[in-house]
């Protein structure tokens, strides 16, 4: 996934000159095609964040759209005064690429693990927030982030996720995507937690249970209406994401369910990560199994509300 958007973000460049690229303190090998063929437009900056941002918020005054290219946890946490003044205030076009979303980076520990980046960037006003699933969706995506207006922040998974998106659903910033139908439950994912998500299904559809699954990868704007169609029928609703869960996906639909005003009570659970730092070094693998946010636990958690 990684390797695909910043493999767009050249193509990109290479037809539309206000694009521009900039790093902090990244690879050699980051974009070198892109460093080699159009200099003039491509920045690599050391560990200065939050200089980052205010030099790509004064070109993007200047009419050029940067996309700006660090470890998750660096451009969201460590910059954030500058992502609200610099950007957001005068709402304009950057792109926050960050690297390693959620329990990417699990070797290294939670000073490197963003678990709350959804969270601290769904609170500011005309941020847009996407976590696309896999590569394949990427493609469709970065085409769409060029003349969106206001800054974008762009959570990237590992690299060689599994692919499960489709091409014949068409993405569209803002828009959430219905997956799967089924009118017994509704799972609602964001990010690379669609693939579990569609596991679970076919495992519920396997014991007789129907289970729609509506991926959105779009987190701000919410699809809220989206969300509302398929919640009206099921009675359990669950969300599942590579976050804390508080304040991301899980908390960003129980604000629109509980302003709903459902004729009957709806059976609500967020599966994510607990209010607390992640405890254990590993793998992303690893760290996704001890906090349950697997196939086997979203089955469970439905199963579970289905029989209350």
């Amino acid at each position: 996934m990684r390797r695909t958007c910043l493999d767009l973000i050249y193509e990109l460049a290479k037809v539309d000159e206000r694009i521009f690229f900039i790093g902090s303190d990244l690879g050699q090998g980051t974009l070198q095609k892109f460093k080699a063929e159009m200099p003039e437009r491509f920045f690599m900056e050391g560990i200065s964040e939050a200089n980052v941002i205010g030099l790509a918020a004064g070109l993007a005054l200047e009419g050029k759209i940067p996309y700006v290219n660090t470890i998750a946890t660096f451009i969201t946490r460590r910059c954030f005064e500058q992502i609200v003044l610099d950007l957001c205030l005068h709402k304009v076009k950057v792109r926050l690429v960050g690297n390693g979303g959620g329990l990417v980076y699990a070797s290294l520990g939670p000073t490197h693990e963003v678990i709350e980046d959804l969270a601290i960037l769904r609170a500011v006003p005309n941020m847009t927030i996407l976590a696309p699933a896999d590569a394949e969706e990427m493609k469709r995506l970065m085409p769409q982030t060029v003349d969106w207006p206001g800054p974008i922040y762009i959570r990237l998974a590992k690299g060689f996720d599994p692919i499960v998106t489709r091409a014949d659903v068409p993405f569209e910033i803002g828009r959430g995507l219905p997956m799967r139908s089924g009118s017994d439950a509704l799972i609602l994912t964001t990010g690379v937690t669609l693939g579990p998500a569609l596991e679970a299904a076919e495992e519920l559809s396997r014991r007789g249970v129907e289970a729609a699954v509506l991926h959105l990868p779009t987190l701000k704007p919410l699809d809220s209406q989206a969300i509302l169609d398929l919640a009206a029928r099921p009675g359990v609703i669950v969300s599942v994401e590579e976050h804390t869960v508080i304040g991301g996906l899980g908390g960003a639909v129980a604000e629109v369910l509980a302003e709903a005003g459902f004729d009957r009570p709806k059976r609500f659970k967020r599966l994510g990560l607990p209010d607390a730092f992640p405890d254990q070094y590993g793998s992303q693998a690893s760290l996704l199994e001890r906090y349950r946010i697997t196939s086997q636990e979203i089955v469970s958690v439905v199963t579970g509300l289905i029989q209350v």
